[in-house]
């Protein structure tokens, strides 16, 4: 099992910027298995975080020339683009992360229902075996 503070990978990637003249700024992104933290380029700075939970897909997946092309899709619809060069797969690594974070969290929402349900079921059963 993968634990949080686990680097998945880490590398360099771009991202575009929110600016009117939305240049590419490089990051050293290190992905876990529930996050994406991007260090800006500057020493000292502090990193931004993309936790998974607020991700909902990793979009729009375009290769041209020596980059790929992708965006990160939040729950608030926020749209953040990304590229990296084609043979580092960024887009892959994040979007299996995601999927594998997801699934941990489906199979955690589906044992806490089966947790909460399980004690109202056994006195149902006691009664059935009573009669």
């Amino acid at each position: 099992m993968k634990t949080p503070g686990e680097v998945l990978r880490e590398g360099e990637l771009e991202k575009r910027s929110d600016s009117l003249f939305q240049l590419w700024k490089k990051k050293r992104g290190v992905l876990t298995p529930d996050r994406l933290r991007l260090f800006p380029a500057g020493p000292g700075a502090r990193p931004k975080e993309l936790r998974f939970h607020s991700i909902l897909k990793v979009d729009c997946v375009e290769r041209t020339g020596k980059y790929i092309y992708f965006t990160i899709v939040t729950t608030d619809r926020k749209e953040i683009d990304f590229r990296c060069p084609g043979e580092s797969c960024w887009n892959a690594a994040i979007t299996l992360a995601l999927i594998d974070f997801q699934n941990r969290r489906a199979l955690e929402d589906f044992r806490s229902r089966q947790e909460r349900a399980a004690p109202a079921a056994q006195p149902e059963s006691r009664a059935a075996r009573a009669s």
